[in-house]
């Protein structure tokens, strides 16, 4: 395949804007349609002027594309919608060629009955549900090759689960007391005009929310206990930080007996030596050094308790964590080099 045409749903948000930046980079990629309901007719450009220079097609409304000129499909919708414009989508026999890459997080739960747990709301499309598969690219990578619909992971689940799953599935930590302290860049709530998100708000300050039952729970409970191949729960807690992007999560977990922290960076070197965008690495990770890009950069640390070990993750929220994480996704369905779109570099020097 040459070029593939793709159409980003919910472009005017910030996923969406760095969607258009990874995609004007992509040699096999044509973007040839842009969807956002509340701003159908207004041109990209208006309202990220950084983009005038890209000839980038008018902003139109989900109604107005023809689905049958399209490969593939960005849903960068709000939760809880995504489920019934894909299905939607999908009810007309025409559009059942298209390749889904779902950023919201209505597909990641694979019991309907968790998803309404976590989200406070019903599952509107369980007979897709079967057909997703969680995107997580270096973890599931064979299934996602074969999928149709992709349901990309979430940012802060993206930082924990790629050091923690190798770590279960070779039982290298215990299943308990697994602890998650995760803070991120404001940028993560969205782009909605939000009071908590204000500049006067976020500034000079730090913040724990979401205490006990943020909704990343469920989606990392739901991969903890597949890697470890039995139920378990987490303490995860995350932060706002006064940054515009990036996510940090230091986590805390014991060692089983017959293990040692050689034996966890171990793992993870292992496990991840012929992957492009993850890395373990001696000193001690910094978000700038990931802003912009689509690498997981991980550190693994001796803790000062006996048989407990400190393992620090970052990922850009909106690269990573969402957007450059679906194109890897996008790449691997269509057969294109993994790496295409994001060599990308740093934001900061």
């Amino acid at each position: 395949m040459n070029t593939i045409k793709v159409a980003i749903l919910g472009a005017s948000g910030y996923t969406g804007a760095e969607l258009i930046r990874i995609l004007l980079n992509h040699k096999k990629v044509e973007i040839v349609e842009l969807v956002a309901n509340s701003n159908a007719g207004q041109k990209i450009e208006q309202l990220y002027p950084h983009l005038i220079h890209y000839n980038l097609p008018a902003l139109k409304k989900v109604e107005e594309v023809d689905f049958t000129k399209i490969d593939a499909v960005f849903g960068c919708l709000p939760h809880t919608t995504s489920q019934e414009t894909f299905s939607k989508l999908l009810s007309d026999p025409k559009n059942s060629h298209l390749k889904i890459f779902d950023l919201s997080a209505d597909f990641r739960l694979e019991d309907p009955a968790n998803y309404q747990k976590w989200y406070d709301h019903e599952h509107v499309a369980q007979n897709l549900q079967p057909q997703a598969v969680y995107g997580l690219t270096e973890i599931h990578r064979n299934k996602i090759k074969k999928a149709n619909l992709i349901a990309c992971p979430g940012c802060y689940p993206t930082s924990a689960l790629l050091p923690l799953i190798p770590l279960l599935q070779n039982n290298l930590i215990e299943k308990n007391d697994i602890i998650i302290d995760s803070k991120s860049g404001t940028s993560g709530a969205g782009r909605s005009v939000k009071q908590g998100n204000l500049f006067c708000e976020v500034n000079e300050s730090v913040k724990a929310y979401g205490i006990g039952k943020h909704r990343h729970i469920g989606e990392i409970e739901q991969e903890l206990s597949k890697a470890a191949n039995s139920d378990l729960e987490i303490d995860f807690t995350p932060h706002l930080l006064p940054i515009n992007r990036g996510i940090i999560s230091t986590i805390y977990a014991k060692i089983n007996p017959q293990f040692s922290v050689a034996d966890i960076e171990n793992c993870l070197q292992t496990k991840y030596e012929d992957e492009a965008f993850v890395r373990v690495i001696a000193g001690e990770p910094n978000i700038k050094d990931v802003v912009g890009t689509n690498f997981c950069v991980m550190a693994v640390k001796k803790a000062r308790t006996a048989n407990k070990v400190i393992i620090v993750s970052v990922i850009d929220n909106l690269c990573k964590g969402a957007s450059g994480q679906a194109v890897q996704n996008m790449n691997l369905v269509f057969g294109f080099d993994e790496k295409e779109g994001l060599e990308l570099s740093p934001l900061f020097p």
